[in-house]
């Protein structure tokens, strides 16, 4: 039986990251960008308005006042879309919307709420100084600045920042396949009759799922059935994808086939059993140079392992460096009792109370009541050392969503 951070370090070290592809700006959202980004123009591209008004010479504005405006004629109109077509002179003024290019000669803009028009002249209420409410060429970004970098899952404001530079085509890594088998002759899928002697097949659904928030591609290969027979047929199906992931018969029982059906396909089997809870009985292997995982049956041990094991190797292949959710520590609201030997990941939930977080469990922590999974916002993570952790200690937590809740 080997640590948890031995088996992360194992699976890992077998991790090759796989090709590359372009696909359209608005479908690389939660995709990972294969490439730098560099931007190749500036942004914005002239002295653009930043205020609906009038652009002048600062100095026609001088000593402006509500009680003594300055008078200026007006050239003309710029809205957004068009160029200027006037150079601004002393005295005069062009009508300019936000976004407009500013004119030659003029460097400042007087907001439309502090000015009056009266025909072909403007009185300015305000005075205005040198560069007032003007976005410079290349405020934003300039030509050739580093805007993306490599490896970043790609979210709403990287699309809309590409789209600002004129990418309409983004190199993003290949998405992993992902065949998932569940195992088990007590297990029936939600459509089929089943008998009192069966359960229903969370685990297909919950690693799919888990597969597709990694940013794989989840290949279902449905159920098999505790014979070596079928779980070699159906584990020969997923062998063209990427990751091959199984779920039960990898503990000791006598109907526990998955580790040998993985052997005698060729798999060179890493590891089996790693010291935590849940999820001790995990199996790892490399078959024709892919990844092939053997969870535990039990709902919450197979998602718990997944997310410190498969997870982070789905991360690695698709071209991502975070590979690991974040982690913070909390203090804990109860007495905790475990099982000294073991890291233990409970399900849990993290708040944030008068500015310091807090965590409690979710329940009973047995590993086949995926309800104190549904429950959580984090695993709390506790040492292989002691029996106990008392109310009042600080605790390592890994964040499994980004929302907290608020306490009192």
């Amino acid at each position: 039986m080997i640590s948890v951070e031995e088996a992360q370090k194992i699976i890992l070290a077998e991790i090759r990251r796989i090709g590359t592809e372009r696909v359209p700006l608005g479908p690389s959202l939660g995709r990972t960008l294969a490439e730098e980004i560099a931007s190749p123009l500036d942004h914005p591209p002239w002295d653009t308005s930043a205020m609906d008004g009038y652009a002048v010479r600062g100095s026609d504005t001088a000593g402006a006042s509500p009680g003594a405006p300055r008078t200026l004629k007006i050239i003309e109109e710029i809205p957004a879309g068009t160029m200027p077509q006037k150079t601004v002179q002393p005295g005069e003024a062009s009508k300019i919307m936000t976004g407009a290019p500013l004119p030659e000669g003029a460097d400042a803009v007087v907001k439309v709420e502090e000015t009056e028009r009266s025909g072909d002249q403007v009185r300015i209420f305000e005075a205005a100084e040198e560069g007032d409410f003007i976005r410079k060429k290349g405020e934003a970004v300039r030509t050739g600045d580093l805007i993306l970098k490599k490896g970043i899952r790609i979210r709403p404001a990287d699309i809309a920042m590409m789209a600002s530079i004129g990418r309409s085509v983004v190199p993003v890594y290949q998405q992993p396949r992902v065949a998932i088998l569940s195992t088990g002759d007590e297990l029936a899928d939600l459509d089929e009759p089943r008998g009192p002697n069966k359960i229903l097949n969370s685990n297909g659904y919950g690693l799919a799922a888990q597969v597709i928030e990694a940013g794989g591609v989840p290949i279902v290969l449905g159920i098999a059935k505790d014979t070596p027979g079928d779980l070699r047929a159906k584990l020969k199906q997923g062998l063209h994808a990427d990751f091959i992931l199984a779920s039960g018969g990898v503990s000791m029982g006598d109907y526990d086939f998955v580790r040998d059906v993985l052997a005698e396909l060729g798999a060179e089997m890493k590891f089996w059993k790693v010291a935590m809870k849940p999820g001790q009985p995990l199996a790892f292997g490399v078959i024709a140079g892919k990844p092939a995982f053997g969870l535990p049956g039990n709902p919450v041990s197979a998602m718990v392992s997944f997310e410190q094991f498969v997870r982070p190797a789905l991360l690695k292949t698709a071209g991502r460096d975070d590979l690991l959710r974040p982690i913070l520590h909390a203090t804990l609201e109860e007495e905790v009792r475990k099982h000294p030997g073991k890291r233990h990941f409970m399900r849990a939930i993290v708040s944030v109370q008068n500015g310091e977080y807090r965590v409690r469990t979710t329940g009973d922590q047995d590993s086949h009541i995926l309800l104190s999974l549904v429950k959580a916002n984090a695993l709390m993570i506790l040492s292989e050392e002691g029996d106990r952790v008392q109310a009042g200690e600080k605790v390592a937590v890994q964040l499994l969503s980004d929302l907290l809740v608020a306490g009192n």
